[in-house]
Order: C-alpha cells, then sequence, then structure tokens
C-alpha cells in the first residue's frame, strides 16, 4: 500500500538505484504518473519530463480504454476496439479531440520546462499505476520512436495480465512494478490517497525541475 504518489515514488526509485548515476530521463504520464515520477527522479539525479498520451474510450463506457494516442496524433488500437467493432468515425473524432487535449496541456507544461529528447538516453517511463496499458503502450512505442539507449517501464501497481503484454514488447529492457494484486479492481486499490491531481500541481513539480536545466 501507498500513502500517496509522492511515497509510491519514493519506494519506486528504491527499486531503480542502478540508474543512479546514469542521469536517466524520467518521462511521467500526466498528471498523476509526473507527481511519482518526479520522486524518482529527484533520488536518481534525473531529469523529469512529461510524456503526453491520452486514453481512448470505449462507445458507451468511456473508463474502457480502447487505445490511446500521443503527440504523433496516431491512435494506437487494442484487442478492445476489436472486441467493440469500433467504427472507424468514432475513432477519428475522439482522436482529434483527445489530440487537441494534448496540444492545450502541452501548450501550458512546456511554457514551464521545455521538451527533452530521449535520444540516446536511458529513459524511465512511470505512471502512478496500469490497468489496461494502453497509455503505456502508446508512450512506449513514441519514446523508442526517438531512439532512446533503452526503455525502462516503472510503476507502482498493476494486474499481471497488463504487466505480460508490456514485458513482451521488443522496446522494452526491464519493467518494474511493486504490486500486483490477486484481485485488481483498479489503480486506487493500493493508495490510501488517490485524489486527483490538477494541472496547476504539475505545473509546480516542472519548475522545480526547469530550475535545474
Amino acid at each position: 500500500m501507498f500513502a500517496n504518489r509522492d511515497d509510491a515514488g519514493r519506494k519506486l526509485a528504491r527499486t531503480l538505484h542502478s540508474y543512479r548515476g546514469q542521469h536517466p530521463l524520467v518521462m511521467g504520464l500526466p498528471r498523476g504518473g509526473v507527481v511519482v515520477a518526479a520522486e524518482v527522479a529527484r533520488a536518481l539525479g534525473g531529469e523529469l519530463d512529461v510524456l503526453f498520451v491520452k486514453k481512448l474510450g470505449a462507445p458507451g463506457n468511456p473508463e474502457l480504454a480502447i487505445g490511446a494516442i500521443g503527440e504523433d496524433g496516431k491512435p494506437c488500437l487494442n484487442e478492445v476496439a476489436r472486441m467493440f467493432r469500433t467504427e472507424n468515425n468514432y475513432v477519428s473524432e475522439l482522436a482529434a479531440r483527445r489530440l487537441e487535449e494534448i496540444r492545450d496541456q502541452a501548450k501550458l507544461y512546456r511554457a514551464v520546462k521545455k521538451k527533452s529528447s530521449p535520444a540516446g538516453r536511458v529513459c524511465i517511463l512511470v505512471d502512478d499505476g496500469l490497468a489496461t496499458g494502453a497509455t503505456m503502450i502508446a508512450a512506449i512505442q513514441a519514446v523508442h520512436a526517438e531512439r532512446p539507449a533503452f526503455i525502462v517501464v516503472a510503476v507502482p501497481v498493476g494486474p499481471d495480465d497488463t504487466l505480460a503484454k508490456i514485458r513482451e514488447m521488443p522496446e522494452i529492457t526491464d519493467v518494474i512494478c511493486l504490486e500486483v494484486p490477486a484481485w485488481f479492481s483498479g489503480v486506487s486499490q493500493v493508495y490510501d490517497d488517490f485524489e486527483q491531481v490538477e494541472d496547476g500541481a504539475v505545473v509546480e513539480v516542472l519548475k522545480e525541475f526547469a530550475a535545474l536545466t
């Protein structure tokens, strides 16, 4: 169990100590993942950046991911999308809305800290937890396209089947997960405090790391 995202990040950092001294690029998925990633970056002496990815929800059930979209604007769909037989119009319209949200968020965050290139670097991708893994898979593919030295995925919690799916990805060097519940009901089940993280909180975190670069 974790008291909050800060606590999860500190505990996650202890399992990543071997990357200290390599100045890793620690990339958090907004918004909660950035809070966790900040603790990892502090502990490892790394650089913090934000990795913009948005979930694409199923028709009539927006919490169920049928895929995700990153800054490149290319939807990454999963097997759930095939089960729903999702129409192309639905996906393209939803993807366009999510891409607009990404651009607005990127404009806000990058006014504080500019994007860091993953090229040739140790990249640690962090979120506050995994469910279907759709957003993390899209994030992995986006970072891999920028030719990092290697990619590590680090999360506090996730279900076994999602972790297995990510471990099978050839782009990945390692996957770290602290809690793998036998019965997974959601990421929040391992947190005492899982309040929503607002943009203002992410901006404050980024200001700290922008001052170090």
